[in-house]
C-alpha cells in the first residue's frame, strides 16, 4: 500500500535514461502515485509489490525507460491529410471536420510515445478546443501547448492570397501590416486562450517581412499578458532581429551566420531547428508537387542549416526539438516525431544522450512544462515510454513509434491500437495477479 492508502504502479527493472543527461541505470523501481512520479531509486518502504489492492507492477526488464517524447512543432489542424473523394475535407474549408480530423492527428502522434507538443499555429483556435478536450478526459492525446494563427505581414509565409482577398476566415495567418494590428490580434489570440503567440516571417528567409519594430511591439504586449512569443525565422537578419526583440525561442534560423548565432547566445534565447522538414522534402518532395526550383532552395536552406546547427552548438546554444509534422502531406503524423535527434547526431555532432535530451527536457520549455515534464525525477507528471531497444546504440529507434513498447501520460497506460491491450515483451501485472 502506498503511504495515503491509494493505488499506485511501480516500474521495475529495464534501464533507465531519465531525459536528464545523467547516464543510463539500472532502474531499481520507478513509482507513480496519481498523475505524478512519486520515486525513482529504492522501493519505498510503505509500496508492497504483492498489495494486490494498491499496487500496479510493470517488469521493464529488458527494456530502456525514457520520459514521453516532446514535438515542439506540430501541426494539428492544417487540414492534412487531404482526402480527395470528400470535399469539405480539401484542405481547412470545413471546421467541423478539420476539428474531428486534428483529434485523430492527436492521436496517431501519443502513440508514436509522444506525451507533448506545441502547435505553432492552427485555425479557428481549433487547437485550443482540442487542447481543452484531451485535458478534461474526452479523447486521447498529448499534452498540447498552442497559438492561434500565424501573425504575419505581406510577404510572410502563407500570405497566399492576393492583396483585394484579404484574409480569408480558413487561412492559417492573419494578415496584420503595422503595430497597432499586431497588437489587436495579440489581444484577440490571448482572449481566446492560446498559450504562446507565432509570428511567421518569409517563408524562406530570402526577405525579412517583419520589422524589428513590430517584433518589439508583440513580445512586450504579449509578455505583458504572460504570454511568450516564438517566430517562424529562417533567415539571418530576423533572426537577429528576434533575438534582440526578446522572441521566447525562434523555430528554423536555417540562414543564420556565426554573428547572428552569437547574439542568439548573448541573448539565451533556445532555437528549434526542424531541420527534418527540408529532409524529408528534399527525400519526397517531388512526389507532393515540390518543383526543382523549390527544391534547390530547400537545398541551400539545409546546407546552411547544417552550419548553424553545428555553429549553435558550439556557442552552447539550448536546441529544442521539433519536426514540422501535419505542415504539409509530406509530413504525415506519428512518423518522423523523432528524427530530429537523429538530425542532431549525425549532422550536428550531439551524442545520442544530448539529443534524448533535446527532444525531452530542452523542448518542455515549449510547451510551458519545464518544471512539469520533460525528466523522469520525483514531482514530475508521470509521462514515459518503454522501449524495446537501447536508444544510445541508434538513436533511430526512437522514431515511428516502431519500438514503442507501452506509453504512459498522466500516469495511465495508453492503449496502442496495434497491441490489442497487449505490451509486447513487457510483464504488465494487475493488481490482482501480483503473487
Amino acid at each position: 500500500m502506498s503511504r495515503n492508502g491509494t493505488r499506485c504502479m511501480v516500474i521495475t527493472h529495464g534501464t533507465l535514461i531519465d531525459g536528464s543527461g545523467r547516464p543510463a541505470s539500472a532502474n531499481e523501481a520507478l513509482v507513480i502515485e496519481g498523475n505524478r512520479i512519486r520515486s525513482v531509486g529504492p522501493l519505498p518502504p510503505d509500496v508492497a509489490l504483492n498489495d494486490r489492492d494498491h499496487v500496479q507492477v510493470i517488469d521493464a526488464s529488458e527494456h530502456w525507460i525514457l520520459p514521453g517524447l516532446i514535438d515542439g512543432h506540430c501541426h494539428l489542424s492544417f487540414g492534412f491529410p487531404h482526402i480527395a473523394e470528400l470535399p469539405s475535407a480539401r484542405g481547412t474549408t470545413s471546421p467541423g471536420f478539420s476539428t474531428l480530423r486534428a483529434a485523430r492527428n492527436a492521436q496517431q502522434v501519443l502513440y508514436a510515445g509522444v506525451t507533448s507538443v506545441a502547435v505553432p499555429g492552427g485555425t479557428w483556435f481549433i487547437d485550443v478546443a482540442l487542447r481543452d478536450a484531451i485535458n478534461v478526459g474526452l479523447l486521447a492525446g498529448p499534452r498540447i501547448a498552442c497559438a492561434g494563427q500565424f501573425i504575419v505581414t505581406y510577404g510572410s509565409i502563407i500570405d497566399n492570397e492576393p492583396s483585394w482577398v484579404g484574409t480569408p476566415e480558413h487561412s492559417i495567418g492573419v494578415l496584420a501590416n503595422n503595430v497597432p494590428e499586431m497588437l489587436t490580434e495579440v489581444r484577440r489570440q490571448c482572449k481566446h486562450g492560446v498559450n504562446f503567440i507565432k509570428l511567421a516571417d518569409s517563408t524562406w528567409g530570402d526577405t525579412q517581412t517583419i520589422a524589428p519594430e513590430e517584433l518589439r511591439a508583440v513580445v512586450e504586449e504579449a509578455h505583458r499578458r504572460q504570454v511568450p512569443v516564438t517566430i517562424h525565422s529562417r533567415g539571418a537578419g530576423s533572426t537577429r532581429a528576434a533575438a534582440e526583440a526578446g522572441v521566447d525561442w525562434i523555430l528554423h534560423a536555417d540562414l543564420a551566420t556565426a554573428e547572428e548565432l552569437e547574439v542568439v547566445a548573448e541573448a539565451g534565447t533556445p532555437l528549434m531547428p526542424t531541420m527534418t522538414f527540408l529532409q524529408q522534402a528534399l527525400a519526397v518532395g517531388h512526389r507532393f508537387g515540390r518543383g526543382p526550383r523549390e527544391l534547390d532552395q530547400i537545398k541551400r536552406n539545409w546546407e546552411s542549416a547544417v552550419g548553424m546547427l553545428q555553429k549553435a552548438r558550439q556557442l552552447g546554444i539550448t536546441i529544442m526539438c521539433g519536426t514540422d509534422s501535419g505542415n504539409s502531406p509530406l509530413m504525415p503524423y506519428g512518423q518522423l516525431h523523432a528524427h530530429e535527434a537523429e538530425i542532431l547526431v549525425r549532422y550536428g555532432g550531439y551524442s545520442p544522450m544530448e539529443a534524448i535530451v533535446a527532444c525531452t527536457k530542452n523542448t518542455a520549455f515549449a510547451v510551458g512544462l519545464a518544471e512539469d515534464v520533460g525528466v523522469l525525477e520525483a514531482g514530475k507528471l508521470a509521462d514515459l515510454i518503454l522501449l524495446k531497444r537501447d536508444p544510445l546504440a541508434d538513436i533511430r529507434v526512437l522514431q515511428g513509434g516502431a519500438h514503442v513498447a507501452m506509453v504512459i501520460k498522466d500516469g495511465t497506460i495508453v492503449p496502442l491500437p496495434d497491441q490489442n491491450g497487449q505490451t509486447e515483451g513487457v510483464t504488465l501485472c494487475q493488481p490482482s495477479a501480483v503473487a
